[in-house]
């Protein structure tokens, strides 16, 4: 397993503490019409990022979980296109979802700074993946979070 220094734990914790702020502040003040916009062809609406973030995030927290509390266990994927075509997923309502992440991001960075030295090498298996590790999901959901902040930002400069 790769080690994970303090340097780049704390980094990776700030990405995933300050994104439920960022988002906020990227989507403050758009009308309905700019959130449920598709201007880029194959991406997702404003609100359809910001709702599968809530579901994404949620889902990665768990597998978390599942791996701090049982051994080895199996970590199921799901169909994130067939969730981001869902009536709550396409609802210009942004303010459910952000307070979801604000919430979840703290919990989460709470339980990421408690891991003992063990604890961050404790592995599941993802059928699609294979084994993830908490280094593994701190790492890619920060970099998750940052991409779909880029991906909003090009959505709403698409818009003009």
């Amino acid at each position: 397993m790769e080690n994970l220094s303090l340097t780049e734990r704390i980094d990776l914790t700030g990405q995933i503490a300050n994104l439920p702020d960022q988002l906020a502040e990227l989507v403050a003040g758009l009308t309905p019409e700019q959130l449920l916009a598709h201007p880029l062809a194959g991406e997702w609406s404003v609100a359809q990022n910001v709702h599968h973030l809530g579901d994404s995030h949620m889902n990665a927290f768990i597998r978390l979980k599942l791996i701090l509390t049982e051994d080895n266990p199996q970590l199921k994927p799901y169909n994130q296109d067939a969730w981001a075509d869902r009536a709550d997923a396409n609802h210009p309502d942004l303010e459910v979802s952000l307070q979801l992440l604000r919430g979840l991001h703290a919990r989460w960075v709470a339980l990421f700074d408690s891991l003992t030295v063990d604890e961050w090498q404790r592995t599941g298996q993802h059928p699609e993946y294979g084994p993830m590790t908490p280094v593994d999901i701190l790492r890619s959901y920060a970099r998750h979070g940052a991409g779909h902040l880029d991906q909003i930002a090009r959505t709403l400069a698409a818009q003009g």
